[in-house]
C-alpha cells in the first residue's frame, strides 16, 4: 500500500508544550518535511535561542543548538563557517528577532551568511507573558500597553522582512501565513525555496511566518486566526518582497 501521509523523520516523538491554537506545531512540522523531502536530514544543524520555541532542539530529530535571546544569526554564522557542508537554519520568534536580535539578523542579511531564518511572527511576546513586542500593531492590547500601542510613545511596529530586503547580502526574502491549508502549502513551499537557495549557495533567505498566540491574544484558537487574517495580514501583507531567479 502507498503511504500518502507520515510522521516525518526530521521531528522526534516529543509532545509539543505549545499552547492550544499555537501554530508553532504547524510550522515545525512543515520545516521537518522540507527537511525530509531534501535528504538534508543528517546534515542539518538547527539553532534555537530564546522564546517559545526555546526547547526546538527537542523537536527537530537533527543537530541543535542552543543560542542566547537574539543571538541565533551569529552563532548560525559561527557553524556555517565552521561547517561549510552543513546546512544550517535559524528558527526564531518576533520578540527574539525584530528586538534584542535586530543587530544580529541585519548584519547576517548584509554579509549574505549562507544560512535560512525561520521567522515566526506573532505580534507578541509569548514565552514571557504577552508583552508588547517590536511587531505589535497600532492599537493592539499587551500586558505593557493595556491600552493599545501608541505609535507617539512606542513607535510604529517594525515590517523587518521590508528592511531586510534593502540589504544586498539577502537573496530571498518573503512572508507567509499557517492560518489554512491553502497558505499552510504555501508556506512550506516557501521555506523549501528558502532552504534549495541556502543548498545551491546563493546568499542569506528568510521566511516570515504570520502565527497566532491565543493565550496572550486573550482568544479562542478560533478568534485567533480570524484577528490574524483581519488585523495582522494588513499590517504585514504576504508574498515575496524579495526572491533570485532560477529557484523553484
Amino acid at each position: 500500500m502507498k503511504e500518502v501521509a507520515g510522521y516525518p523523520d526530521a521531528l522526534t516523538d516529543k509532545q509539543f508544550h505549545y499552547c492550544p491554537g499555537c501554530t508553532h506545531g504547524i510550522i515545525h512540522r512543515i520545516v521537518a518535511e522540507v527537511i525530509d523531502e531534501l535528504d538534508i536530514r543528517e546534515e542539518t544543524i538547527g539553532v534555537a535561542p530564546v522564546g517559545c520555541s526555546v526547547l526546538a532542539y527537542e523537536y527537530f530529530n537533527v543537530d541543535m543548538h542552543e543560542a542566547s535571546h537574539g543571538r541565533a544569526p551569529a552563532v548560525a554564522t559561527g557553524i556555517k563557517r565552521v561547517h561549510p557542508d552543513k546546512f544550517v537554519f535559524t528558527y526564531q520568534g518576533d520578540g527574539d528577532l525584530a528586538s534584542i536580535g535586530t543587530a544580529e539578523i541585519v548584519h547576517a542579511a548584509n554579509r549574505g551568511e549562507l544560512i535560512s531564518t525561520i521567522f515566526v511572527n506573532n505580534a507578541i511576546y509569548g514565552m514571557t507573558g504577552g508583552q508588547m513586542a517590536p511587531t505589535s500593531l497600532e492599537g493592539q492590547k499587551t500586558t505593557t500597553s493595556p491600552f493599545g500601542r501608541d505609535v507617539r510613545e512606542a513607535g510604529h511596529p517594525i515590517r523587518m522582512s521590508e528592511m531586510l530586503t534593502q540589504l544586498d547580502g539577502a537573496v530571498y526574502i518573503t512572508r507567509v501565513s499557517v492560518h489554512d491549508p491553502q497558505h499552510i502549502k504555501q508556506a512550506k513551499k516557501a521555506i523549501k525555496k528558502a532552504f534549495k537557495i541556502q543548498l545551491e549557495g546563493k546568499g542569506f533567505a528568510l521566511v516570515e511566518v504570520l502565527s497566532t498566540c491565543p493565550t496572550n491574544w486573550g482568544m479562542k484558537p478560533s478568534d485567533s486566526i480570524e484577528w490574524l487574517k483581519n488585523n495582522m495580514m494588513e499590517t504585514y501583507p504576504l508574498g515575496d518582497l524579495k526572491t533570485p531567479e532560477g529557484v523553484e
